[in-house]
């Protein structure tokens, strides 16, 4: 086999166990807001 398919081959190698040897990212907490309930406020027609 040619040395370009070896260097080729040995690169793929070593992209795949550095992909897998990666340190998994941290989990975020995951915070729900509820948002504060809708109130109207009296209207007033000061034309009637």
């Amino acid at each position: 086999m040619s040395r370009t398919f070896h260097a080729l081959l040995s690169l793929a190698l070593v992209a795949g166990v550095a992909a897998c040897a990666a340190p998994v990212p941290e989990q975020q907490e995951i915070l729900f807001i509820e948002p504060a309930p809708i109130t109207h406020d009296p209207v007033s027609n000061k034309y009637e």
